[in-house]
């Protein structure tokens, strides 16, 4: 089977590049939220035998289950309800976005890697649209 890849370089109006940027950045923050739960998590199930720690405690209840790829996308759909700015960006980047960490976090679980890190601002330069649905992102002809 032969595979072809079409490149092409995209000019976009200010206005697109705005809508990017404010993908991009929605995208950044749930990963971080996403990352910042699988951390809490393990966290709460890490502690010395004999003492518990002065600084801080992680308490979740004991049957909370690990914040996998399936947990946190139903979190997400309700998040959506409480932060709009959730709703401003197609459903399928945002689940592209918990499968990226998740993959990213089974490759650490098994030692191929680090542990995944947070998001700065800049760091979070691309994402997925698995399916090209119409007015994905708005685009006018030169």
């Amino acid at each position: 089977m032969l595979n072809l890849t079409w490149e092409f370089k995209l000019e976009p109006t200010a206005e697109q590049v705005s809508e990017i940027e404010h993908i991009l950045d929605v995208c950044r923050h749930v990963w971080n939220f996403a990352l910042r739960e699988r951390k809490d998590w393990l966290k709460s199930r890490k502690s010395p035998v004999n003492a518990c720690s002065i600084v801080q405690e992680y308490i979740l209840l004991a049957d909370e289950p690990f914040p996998s790829y399936h947990v946190q996308a139903k979190r997400l759909t309700a998040a959506k309800a409480e932060y709009p700015a959730l709703k401003t960006v197609n459903a399928q980047v945002l689940q592209q976005v918990l499968r990226k960490l998740d993959g990213a976090w089974e490759s650490w679980r098994l030692k191929r890697s680090g542990l995944p890190r947070f998001k700065k601002p800049n760091r979070m330069r691309s994402f997925v649209f698995p399916q090209m649905l119409k007015n994905c992102i708005p685009l006018r002809p030169p």
